[in-house]
C-alpha cells in the first residue's frame, strides 16, 4: 500500500483543522455574548433544518425557541435573525445606521456588481438612493401629476377586465403590466399597450428573475457558491439581466439622441443631464454612468411593477374568498363616492377600504424575510454582540404577524386597522415596506397606487371565482419565490350595475 508523504498528511491535517474550526465558529470571538442558535453541522450548518421554498417559515418557529436575535448558518452563509416587532424596530429604525448595509450575497453580488440602489453598498447606494429619491418626487411621485397617470391606468385596466364580459381569466400578466406602466411613466415618459411584445417580454424577465431569487437552487448556490456548475438557474438570471440592460441601453441611447436639458421629460433624462454636469465638470465620474443607470431602472422598473402587482392580486383573491368584506368594501365606496372616479383625496373619507388594503398588505406578507442587511459596526441588540459586517435578516414576517402586536394574527381581518368607531388607525407593527435607512424608495407611490387600482377595481366589479370552484377552494397557500404571491388562479369579473 502506498502513503502520503508527511507533509502532504500534515496539509491534509491543517485543511480539516481549519474546516472544522471555520464552520464550529460563528464568529471568531470567545464572547459569551453572541446571539444562540441551534447547533451546526460541519459543511451544511442549519441547512438541515431549513424549509428552502419557505424559509421565513422556519426561522420564524426557531424564533418561538431560541428568541428574537439568534444565529442561523446555511453552508458557509452565516447570519443573525432579527425576529418581532420590538426586536426589528430597535435594529432598523432606533440603531438605524448600525444596520444599514446591504448584505454581500453570492447571487446578488454578481446580478448587481455593485451598481444600482437595491443590492450596492457604501457610497454608491448612498448617492444613487439620494438621486433616486429626490428624482422620483420632482417626477410626481406623491403628487396629483402621478395620480392622473394611475387614475389614467386605471381606466385602461378597468376596460380589459371588462372585455372578459364575466368570463374567467387569469390577472397576473395584465396586473403587472397596468402598474408597470406607472414606474414606466416616471423612467421613460411613456406607457406601453398590454398586448405589446416587447413590454410583455420584459415582464416576463423581471417576473423570472424575481422568482428564481427565492428558489431552492439559487439558496443552494448561494450557501456553496463554489458549486455554481450545477445551478442552471443562476445562469437564467444573469442571461435575463443581460437580456433587459440591453433593452434599457438601446432605450437610453435613443433618450440621449433626444436629450434636451430644458425639456427633461423622465427619470432616464433627469439621469443623462446629471451625467452631462458631471463630465462638464471634468470630474471622475464614479456613480453617474451608464451601469449605474442601467441597475437603478432596473430595479426601479422590477420592485416597481412586482410588490404592487403581488398586493394587488392578493387582494382580489382575498375578495373572493371574503365576498362580505368585498360588499363591505363595495357598500362604503357607492355610500361615499358613488360612481365618481377614486381619488387619493377620498382615501380618508373611505375608511374600511383603506383598512382592507392595509389588512391585504399586512396578511399576504410578500417579502417576508425584507431584503438581507448587514452591520457597519459592531451593535450590541438586546445584550447580544453582533460584529460589524455581519448578515442580518429582518424577519418581516414575524413582525406583521407579530401575537403581541395583532388581535388575529394568522386571519385576514380588517378590524386591526379600525377603532371601535369604524375610524382608520395606523399601527406601528404595519412594516411591509420595511423600515430604516433601506425602507422602500417608492413607498409613498406603491400606497397611491394600491389604493387607486383597489378601489376602482371593487367600484367597477364583483369578483367571483371561476365556475366550478368554490370559494372553499381558493388556495391561500403563497407560491415560492423572492417574495411571496399567490397561487395562480382564475377570477371572474362581473360588472356592477
Amino acid at each position: 500500500m502506498d502513503f502520503m508523504d508527511p507533509s502532504t498528511l500534515l496539509f491534509l491535517f491543517v485543511l480539516t483543522m481549519m474546516f472544522f474550526l471555520k464552520t464550529g465558529n460563528f464568529w471568531k470571538s470567545s464572547s459569551q455574548d453572541l446571539p444562540p442558535g441551534p447547533r451546526r453541522w460541519p459543511l451544511i450548518g442549519n441547512l438541515h433544518l431549513l424549509d428552502l421554498k419557505r424559509p421565513y417559515r422556519t426561522l420564524y418557529k426557531l424564533s418561538k425557541q431560541y428568541g428574537p436575535v439568534f444565529r442561523f448558518q446555511t453552508g458557509f452563509q452565516k447570519m443573525v435573525v432579527v425576529a418581532g416587532y420590538e426586536t426589528v424596530q430597535e435594529a432598523l429604525v432606533n440603531q438605524a445606521d448600525a444596520f444599514a448595509e446591504r448584505a454581500s450575497i453570492p447571487i446578488f453580488e454578481e446580478f448587481s456588481e455593485g451598481h444600482g440602489v437595491i443590492f450596492s453598498h457604501g457610497e454608491n447606494w448612498k448617492v444613487m438612493r439620494r438621486f433616486t429619491l429626490t428624482t422620483l418626487r420632482d417626477y410626481g411621485m406623491g403628487k396629483r401629476t402621478i395620480e392622473d397617470k394611475i387614475v389614467e391606468e386605471c381606466h385602461s385596466l378597468i376596460q380589459k377586465f371588462e372585455s372578459y364580459k364575466g368570463k374567467p381569466f387569469e390577472t397576473a400578466v395584465i396586473m403587472n403590466a397596468a402598474v408597470a406602466n406607472i414606474i414606466v411613466s416616471i423612467l421613460l415618459g411613456k406607457r406601453y399597450e398590454y398586448e405589446d411584445p416587447t413590454f410583455l417580454r420584459l415582464l416576463k424577465l423581471v417576473n423570472e428573475n424575481v422568482r428564481l431569487f427565492g428558489s431552492p437552487s439559487l439558496s443552494l448556490y448561494n450557501m456553496f457558491p463554489a458549486l455554481s456548475f450545477l445551478f442552471s438557474s443562476r445562469k437564467t438570471v444573469l442571461n435575463n439581466r443581460k437580456e433587459t440592460h440591453s433593452f434599457i441601453q438601446e432605450t437610453f441611447i435613443e433618450h440621449l439622441k433626444e436629450l434636451d436639458v430644458n425639456d427633461q421629460r423622465s427619470f432616464i433624462d433627469a439621469f443623462l443631464i446629471r451625467q452631462q454636469e458631471e463630465k462638464n465638470k471634468n470630474k471622475i465620474n464614479k456613480f453617474f454612468n451608464n451601469d449605474n443607470l442601467k441597475s437603478v431602472v432596473g430595479n426601479l422598473f422590477a420592485a416597481g411593477m412586482e410588490t404592487t402587482s403581488t398586493t394587488l392580486r392578493w387582494g382580489l383573491l382575498l375578495m373572493m374568498k371574503y365576498p362580505e368584506i368585498q360588499n363591505k368594501v363595495q357598500e362604503e365606496i357607492t355610500k361615499v363616492i358613488g360612481s365618481a372616479q377614486p381619488q387619493i383625496e377620498h382615501r380618508s373619507k373611505l375608511p374600511y377600504t383603506d383598512a382592507v388594503i392595509h389588512e391585504v398588505q399586512r396578511f399576504a406578507n410578500i417579502l417576508p424575510m425584507d431584503l438581507p442587511h448587514a452591520t457597519t459596526t459592531d451593535v450590541t441588540l438586546k445584550g447580544y454582540f453582533i460584529p460589524k459586517g455581519t448578515y442580518i435578516v429582518p424577519l418581516l414576517y414575524s413582525v406583521l404577524y407579530d401575537e403581541s402586536q395583532w388581535e388575529k394574527p394568522n386571519k385576514f381581518y380588517p378590524e386591526h386597522f379600525l377603532d371601535s368607531n369604524g375610524k382608520f388607525v395606523k399601527r406601528d407593527a404595519f412594516m411591509p415596506f420595511s423600515a430604516g435607512r433601506r425602507i422602500c424608495a417608492g413607498e409613498t407611490l406603491a400606497k397611491m397606487e394600491l389604493f387607486l387600482f383597489f378601489a376602482s377595481l371593487l367600484q367597477r366589479f364583483t369578483f367571483q371565482p371561476a365556475p366550478g370552484t368554490s370559494k372553499e377552494d381558493l388556495d391561500l397557500t403563497p407560491a415560492v419565490g423572492f417574495t411571496t404571491p399567490p397561487t395562480p388562479y382564475y377570477l371572474c369579473a362581473l360588472p356592477r350595475s
